[in-house]
């Protein structure tokens, strides 16, 4: 039986189906809970280890230090909560699938197993969950909560962090309803002390939602969801160039039964013709069929010139009497209908599988921080609390009223609300299922009167970004339905000097989803080269509007063109900027175009370069990253692949911090096991200093780490900015691209029922669309200049600027130095 000691003992488990991100959730909430103070613990195979606990005494086998002096220099030589938990020796164990090895240091009879700082390195690159999770019958019944509680206060813990759905999450619940009169049963039959009885008489909980389904309200993304997606648009990308080859149709079908968000986010972001989720059942005209609709749809599509057909299907989707819509069925109305070659995929299980995605190790390393302090502050009049995601920002909700609305929506769908149904989900959803619609449909008429419609130039500006292309296919599928002439101009500003500028097609940006960089090219040339001659390219090819697709340079640009009106009545038009850049770095936008594609290709660059790393034991890799003047990428890339150094420009470098990092560096690899050492990384963005460059910090490192570590460089360059756009990017692209085709409009008419000759338009009608929270914001790029740093092309203020505090606790730094 575990000793009384003062500190707060903190249980993980996870629980019900795997997801992508668990294992960041656990990994988080030891480190952060070491830094508090606590002792922690996970517990195998979820709330079925509760129930079966411990029958083998712990065996603590923490590997000597590779240097015996790095205790005493560690944190000046005062002991703290990191180096006494440093390891217990199971966590090999737990990672490599050996636990219940019949030979050896084992497992077998332990499911509360304490782990301590080294236990969990290196878990958040992992999929699934690596101290397992079923499905527990026993943990249903009183007598099987109450083997849980038992085993519980057995080991001294008091605090339980549940990661699962919101079938997890009620039990957990459940669980701490049910706990004063648990213990009251122990210590009447004599189970535990009345000292134990008093010690233990609330259990504090939290839960984590692990759901690739992205099912739970009041939150707006479930651990697992965006590497799940991930899974799915791979899938389809690869399906896609099959599909063409044999001009045949596929029918996918993927998870989600009561949540269409993986089947409406894997449309919007692959191209899909059609898709079926239970939110919003095929909407047919009196005497119709869904059939009839789905075909009609095709055969459009068919006879436009596409020569392949991408149909989703939600597991749990059915139409309008809630009769199920299966892929099979799908494929013999489109076979025997149509004619058309067609083949059924259903992805499975390969969804949950495979490494998480970059934000799929941010947001529960962010959530697993929260969840920490949320049982630190828990007191019994508190409600149990759900960490999640709102505008993004770390949120805590009363955890039942969360599992309350989730099963609300369930239950509008079945009583055949879904007009509810959709309005309980968040507004995003609703936005991506219009646009999926906007994109998808080839409309036979168009939806605008010939005097309200448009000539739309679209333009890339700058560094290409991934969604670039995206968002064009948004922007030209909603002209060409609502009658609009999409003219692309090719080569930015150069190209429109040069007259390069064609009409876009519905079929001709068909396959841009997908597709990584400028399909229009793309530079940094800014108007002013030669602004008059800018104007006159406006004025003869009669431009209506104009949609820049950029980063720093289009904002420039933008500003150039609305300074320009006072001398240039051709620019009297309304002009809207997109923010597409890798480097995040647009002003009062959370957000921009590529960004999360630039941070995927870094996280798998880094996980490539960190084997490497750790299979020379003892090297530090000093990666170098793009991010002209912004440190988003590094700081983010550094959280999300777990680098024990972070330099950005914001911060900048001094002889002082690299001596210190040094420091670091020795006492933390003389601490690790002898002969195990781990490869580090350390990323540098390549703006952060002038003077202390990769090449001189990489020396510095390889000098400076005698015997304990070598030193090597990578610098990611441009490989960052190509690539397969990620499904974040291209679902954002959409949304975004639509809205500025809406502020387009609207101006227009503005500017349509002015009277006169000589149109006005108004300063607001030349604008940044930014994403602030979960909401889109319009900012006219007059009153974008006051709130950005032009001389380093930067924001003034930056959200994520705190980040790089948690990147280096998260490696233990202050509780080193």
């Amino acid at each position: 039986m575990s000793q009384s000691t003062g500190k707060m003992k903190l249980a993980v488990l996870t629980s019900g189906g795997d997801s992508a991100g668990m294992n960041a959730v656990v990994r988080a909430i030891v480190k952060i809970g070491i830094l508090r103070g606590c002792e922690t613990w996970i517990v195998r195979e979820g709330y079925e280890g509760l129930v079966r606990g411990n029958t083998q005494a712990h065996a603590i086998h923490a590997d000597l230090p590779a240097d015996a002096s790095a205790l005493k220099c560690a944190h000046r030589g005062v002991p703290t909560n990191l180096t006494q938990n440093l390891r217990f020796g199971d966590g090999d164990l737990l990672r490599d699938g050996t636990g219940d090895h019949h030979h050896g240091r084992t497992l077998k009879g332990r499911y509360i197993v304490r782990v301590g700082w080294d236990d969990v390195r290196g878990w958040f690159a992992e999929g699934g969950t690596l101290i397992g999770t079923a499905r527990s019958a026993a943990f249903r019944t009183p007598e099987g909560r109450l083997s849980a509680a038992h085993n519980l206060i057995k080991e001294g813990i008091d605090a339980l962090a549940v990661c699962g759905g919101d079938g997890s999450l009620t039990g957990a619940d459940l669980f701490r309803s049910e706990w004063p009169s648990l213990v009251s049963q122990l210590l009447t039959q004599g189970m535990i002390t009345e000292e134990q009885a008093e010690k233990h008489g609330h259990l504090k909980i939290v839960g984590l939602v692990g759901s690739i389904d992205n099912d739970m309200s009041m939150t707006d993304l479930t651990i697992g969801a965006p590497t799940a997606l991930h899974r799915i648009c791979e899938a389809i990308d690869n399906i896609n160039s099959t599909a063409a080859s044999h001009s045949r149709a596929f029918v996918l079908e993927v998870m989600g039964r009561h949540c269409g968000w993986l089947a409406l986010l894997a449309g919007v972001s692959s191209g899909a013709d059609f898709i079926f989720i239970p939110e919003r059942p095929p909407q047919t005209i009196p005497g119709g069929t869904w059939e009839d609709d789905l075909c009609e749809a095709i055969r459009g599509h068919r006879e436009a010139g596409k020569r392949k057909t991408i149909v989703i299907v939600a597991e749990g989707a059915h139409d309008a009497d809630l009769q199920p819509i299966r892929a099979e069925y799908v494929k013999e109305v489109l076979a025997e209908r149509l004619g058309l070659d067609t083949r059924v995929t259903t992805l499975g299980h390969t969804q949950r599988g495979g490494r998480p995605c970059a934000f799929d190790r941010i947001l529960p390393t962010l959530q697993g921080e929260e969840a920490v302090k949320a049982l630190l502050e828990a007191t019994p009049d508190t409600p149990s609390y759900m960490i999640g995601v709102r505008e993004n920002k770390i949120i805590r909700v009363p955890l039942m009223e969360a599992v309350a609305m989730t099963r609300a929506v369930a239950d509008a769908i079945g009583a055949k609300d879904f007009a509810k149904a959709m309005s309980m989900r968040d507004p995003e959803f609703y936005q991506s299922l219009e646009g999926f619609f906007a994109t998808s449909t080839l409309f036979k008429e168009k939806q605008l009167p010939h005097h309200r419609r448009m000539r739309v130039a679209i333009m890339h500006m700058g560094a290409p970004a991934g969604g670039m292309n995206a968002a064009t296919r948004a922007a030209v599928r909603y002209c060409v339905k609502q009658g609009h002439h999409p003219l692309a101009v090719h080569n930015g500003f150069r190209g429109l000097l040069d007259d390069n500028i064609h009409e876009l097609s519905w079929l001709g940006v068909d396959a841009w989803t997908s597709r990584g960089g400028s399909e229009l090219g793309t530079n940094r040339t800014l108007p002013d080269v030669d602004l008059g001659a800018v104007a006159a390219r406006f004025q003869e090819h009669n431009f209506h509007a104009l949609l820049m697709i950029g980063g720093f340079e289009a904002f420039n640009a933008l500003l150039i063109l609305e300074t320009g009106r006072q001398h240039y009545p051709a620019f009297h038009i309304p002009m809207a900027h997109l923010p597409a850049t890798i480097s995040n770095n647009v002003p009062m936008t959370e957000f921009s175009l590529g960004s999360d594609t630039s941070l995927n290709a870094l996280v798998d660059a880094c996980d490539s370069i960190k084997q490497s790393a750790s299979a020379s034991r003892n090297r530090v890799f000093v990666v170098e990253t793009q991010g002209g003047k912004c440190g988003y990428l590094a700081t983010m890339g550094a959280l999300a692949t777990g680098a024990s150094i972070v330099y950005t420009p914001e911060q900048g470098m001094s002889l002082d911090t690299l001596r210190q990092d040094v420091k670091f560096l020795k006492i933390r690899y003389g601490l690790d096991a002898k002969g195990r050492s781990e490869g580090r990384m350390v990323i540098r963005n390549e703006c952060a200093s002038t003077v202390y460059t990769t090449d001189v910090v990489t020396k510095m490192f390889k000098e400076e780490g005698g015997n304990l570590f070598d030193s090597r460089s990578a610098s990611l360059g441009h490989t960052l900015q190509g690539g397969v756009p990620s499904p974040m990017d291209r679902a954002r692209a959409a949304r975004l691209s639509l809205r500025c085709m809406a502020f387009l409009e609207e101006h227009h008419d503005a500017l349509q029922k002015q009277v006169g000759k000589v149109k006005q338009a108004p300063p607001e009608s030349a604008a940044v669309i930014t994403i602030q929270g979960s909401t889109l914001k319009w900012v006219p790029v007059q009153e974008m200049v006051q709130h950005a740093d032009m001389k380093n092309r930067r924001g003034k203020t930056a959200w994520w600027a705190e980040i790089k505090v948690l990147v280096e606790a998260l490696v233990g730094r202050p509780e080193i130095l």
